[in-house]
């Protein structure tokens, strides 16, 4: 006999129920329907909060900021030019090199609010071609994206190749 209360033998209409194992936790296929009632309403309320709207502002930065690392390195290694294109009224940027040529838009709600290069100063509309010789670019780069409330500042040090995000709006 179970020493459990609530699993000890119970009689139905004259016959004993057995204290078993089956009785005991949850079916795989129970748990399976949990997780997936958990996931489905993860998935409608994580975007509403402001911590993951400032992660696509974030990752928008991350990648501008690798393609101009990479465009640098190329330029460099190669011994090419390339150009850096930015289009600030229609969310979008890319690069164009002798043997290579890629454009993006911009992920999400995010926008190029303006970029700074000091031969040219603050930039934040059209269209800006920079170009990344084979010692690299003339002079740093500065690119604020926003989104919403939230900014980042991404710095490209034009000596090194080195690029540095910052949360907010920095020189």
């Amino acid at each position: 006999m179970c020493n459990v209360p609530s699993l000890r033998r119970i009689r139905r209409g004259g016959k004993s129920a057995m204290c078993n194992s089956r009785n005991k936790g949850f079916t795989l296929l129970e748990l399976i329907v949990v997780i997936f009632i958990i996931s489905i309403a993860a998935a409608i309320i994580m975007p509403s909060f402001p911590w993951a709207e400032r992660g696509v502002l974030k990752a928008e930065s991350r990648r501008i900021s690798s393609a101009l690392r990479y465009v640098y390195d190329e330029a460099t290694a190669k011994k090419q030019t390339y150009l850096f294109n930015i289009d600030l009224d229609n969310k979008s940027w890319g690069f164009k090199g002798k043997k290579e040529s890629r454009n993006f838009e911009i992920r999400g709600n995010v926008k190029i609010k303006d970029v700074i290069v000091p031969s040219r100063g603050e930039i934040s509309r059209g269209k800006l071609t920079i170009e990344f010789g084979p010692m690299g670019p003339d002079e740093p780069i500065i690119l604020h994206l926003k989104k919403d409330e939230s900014e980042y500042t991404v710095i490209f040090n034009h000596l090194s190749g080195r690029t540095k995000i910052l949360e907010g709006y920095e020189l």
